[in-house]
């Protein structure tokens, strides 16, 4: 039975010589909030109106965490395309089999141990 393959994003603490581009990091800003009314528009009436007072920066973390979720996986994607290539989901599935393998291999011998 074939392994399951695990990407790890590792926070400061893989094995390279610069953990810089290791972290992810992400900031959010307020959504800002405007005490004076804005001129809108009753699109039932097309009449110009003054929009409503609202604070809604209340709740925007959690619409924030899907967008960034997103980008999070399209980026390790990228990485996973840049660090394996290939023309097909196939080529890239291959090149993972045998980077385990070498790992594996590695492990094996001792490498990484010292």
């Amino acid at each position: 039975m074939k392994k399951p393959l695990a990407l790890i994003i590792l926070d400061g603490f893989g094995y390279r010589a610069s953990a810089e581009g290791n972290a992810i990091r992400a900031a959010k800003k307020p959504i800002p909030t405007l005490r004076k009314q804005l001129k809108s528009i009753d699109l039932s009436t097309k009449s110009v109106e003054k929009a409503s007072f609202e604070r809604s920066d209340i709740c925007a973390i959690a619409a924030a965490s899907v967008v960034v979720e997103n980008v999070v996986g399209f980026e390790i994607a990228s990485a996973l395309v840049e660090k394996f290539g290939g023309d097909s989901l196939r080529e890239i599935k291959d090149r993972i089999d045998l980077f385990e393998r070498s790992v594996a291999k590695r492990l094996e011998d001792g490498e990484w141990m010292s």
